[in-house]
């Protein structure tokens, strides 16, 4: 039976295995890399699907970075100072994300191009400044961005004043303290796997889509949920839930059937079933029989 640590340990690993690299382009804007093409180039960047193009994708993280710095050249884009490669063995050890905290100042170990990718790579991240915990969330992330400042010492690292960095942390918990938590709205509907179609089939998703690239999609929120749980980020993991949901709406739908029906097939089939739980997981040992 695996340690705590153990577990952790094969869990990463496992979700490191799954996902391949991309090397994205976004016409006329740039070209980069990246594990999950939903979060970092839709979600983050604001382009839709159609709206860029997957150049190349492979699980070897060296060859990606050579392809993408030669693809940056080829296109007449600049070329990435860091490497992909060379940030993704700065961050390989997340627990120990590299920075450097003095009275004045934090700095990170990468340029302020490259700085909101690393954060992300490094997400539930936290560390204390002056007696304040400093945690890497959507919300930081945005703020270090548009606040960290170029090195004086070496162009390839950034920095920002804690003492600024320390306001922000207590605006937002006075803000959490007065304002009730927004819940997202559903728009009306007697079914909210209908608003997902509904929204899926004005985007093309059941014109353009195919069953192939809704598996890929699902394995990469798979990846995002495994690294929500290892967090224990409570907002990430109903986002990859979420996002889990839409995901096998649109791959049922693709193939005709709703996900309504295939929640009820598999309902049906263990509705009767009886067991014991193990080591948290629940172990059939048989059927109940109803007369």
């Amino acid at each position: 039976m695996y340690t705590a640590l153990e577990l952790q340990r094969q869990l990463q690993f496992k979700f490191r295995k799954m996902s391949d690299i991309y090397i994205y382009h976004i016409p006329g804007k740039k070209i980069g890399v990246t594990r999950n093409l939903f979060k970092r180039v839709t979600q983050q960047q604001g382009y839709k699907p159609g709206e860029y193009e997957v150049l190349a994708t492979s699980p070897d993280i060296e060859w990606i970075s050579k392809e993408e710095t030669r693809l940056q050249r080829l296109h007449g884009y600049k070329v990435d100072f860091n490497s992909y490669a060379n940030m993704a063995k700065q961050n390989k050890n997340k627990g120990q994300m590299k920075i450097n905290v003095t009275d004045q100042t934090t700095t990170f170990p990468v340029a302020t191009t490259q700085l909101e990718a690393y954060l992300n790579d490094n997400k539930g991240f936290k560390f204390m400044v002056d007696n304040v915990e400093v945690r890497i969330d959507a919300k930081m992330i945005t703020w270090l961005k548009r606040n960290a400042r170029v090195s004086h010492f070496r162009k390839t690292r950034s920095y920002v004043y804690n003492k600024s960095m320390i306001s922000f942390i207590e605006e937002l918990t006075q803000e959490s303290k007065f304002k009730p938590a927004k819940v997202k709205e559903v728009a009306p509907s007697t079914n909210v796997f209908d608003n997902i179609r509904t929204w899926a089939d004005e985007r093309g998703i059941y014109k353009q889509g195919d069953t192939k690239t809704q598996y890929v999609k699902l394995m990469e929120e798979s990846g995002e949920l495994a690294a929500a749980l290892l967090a224990n980020d409570d907002a990430e993991i109903i986002d990859a839930v979420g996002d889990m949901v839409v995901v096998l709406t649109n791959l049922a739908k693709l193939k005709g059937f709703n996900i309504e029906d295939c929640i009820s097939s598999a309902y049906n089939e263990i509705a009767n079933r009886v067991g014991v739980m193990e080591n948290g997981t629940f172990v059939k040992t048989g059927v109940k029989q109803t007369l």
